[in-house]
């Protein structure tokens, strides 16, 4: 019981961790899309407008993983017994859908640019202010959603962060483009909005190749390392059929451990928790590791 309490107690507070987190950067890229986006507006600029779309589907992004979080955080179920984990990795294919619309946004008006050939983009000194600061806003952003997903082993925040990331990579192209623009090159603008493209498919690729690991329920603990955490509980003979499952941050592991013939049910059945702990201890991730004890007779099932 008190194991099953502390279980339950750290999943909270990563929980809520996360969400405090996704707050955080829901203000910021608000603050960053009306930044670009208005700006862009008014000097008629299609990069950034299009960077500033870009921005308000980071924040949209947001959104969908406040709302997969919480109902991540709710707790198993009769109709769920492994808890509700996964919804932390559909979010994060939702944030790749959104993903997908920004780019269709973006390319769809750059393109009716370069077709009509309109180009309307006017370049001030404060064009370059506008970028270079939400350009600073946004790789702040990404080095510490990254860090908290690395902390916190959060598809979301992980999901999120390269999305920021691409956004700051956008702005640098943008940059590039007004500087074009500056010199007289006005069908730069459009072209890089073309690029903006490119990058946000490239950034919806990334978010669902990792969401995709998740619910194709790949190996996420290498099966060598579980089994030297099981080998290092005395008793243990050896171990095999080992498999690992879910979300980075939590994970369920299953292994079939042998030990000798002649050992009363008890002794196996304390073994089997030493195990389970020796596994949840040396992996933190682990949310549950579920043990099957086989006798060591030259058999192996």
């Amino acid at each position: 019981m008190a194991k099953a309490l502390a279980a339950k107690d750290a999943v909270s507070t990563r929980m809520r961790s996360i969400r405090r987190v996704l707050w955080i950067v829901l203000v910021l890229n608000l603050a960053v899309a009306a930044a670009k986006y208005v700006y862009g507006t008014v000097t008629g600029s299609a990069s950034m407008q299009a960077d500033g779309i870009h921005s308000v589907f980071d924040s949209a992004g947001n959104v969908v993983g406040l709302v997969g979080i919480a109902l991540a955080s709710r707790p198993a179920d009769e109709g769920h017994p492994y808890g509700h984990a996964k919804f932390e990795t559909y979010a994060s294919l939702v944030i790749g859908v959104l993903l997908l619309l920004a780019a269709f946004e973006v390319g769809s008006s750059a393109v009716a640019k370069l077709a009509s050939g309109s180009y309307t983009a006017e370049v001030t000194p404060l064009s370059f202010a506008v970028m270079a600061g939400t350009l600073a806003v946004n790789l702040g952003v990404t080095t510490y959603e990254r860090r908290c997903a690395k902390r916190l082993k959060s598809e979301v925040l992980a999901a999120d962060a390269n999305h920021t990331l691409s956004d700051a990579l956008v702005s640098v192209g943008v940059i590039v483009g007004l500087a074009a623009v500056a010199l007289e090159f006005p069908m730069a603008d459009p072209v890089m909005a073309l690029v903006v493209t490119l990058a946000i498919l490239a950034t919806a690729w990334d978010v669902f190749k990792h969401a995709l690991a998740t619910l194709s329920d790949r190996a996420r603990i290498p099966e060598e390392d579980v089994r030297a955490a099981a080998l290092a509980v005395p008793g243990v003979r050896d171990a095999h059929r080992i498999r690992t499952r879910g979300t980075e941050g939590e994970v369920y592991a299953d292994l079939h451990v042998l030990v000798a013939p002649e050992m009363t049910v008890k002794d196996a059945h304390d073994l089997s928790e030493r195990v389970e702990r020796a596994v949840e201890e040396r992996f933190p991730n682990v949310a549950e590791a579920l043990v099957h004890i086989e006798p060591d007779d030259g058999h192996v099932d």
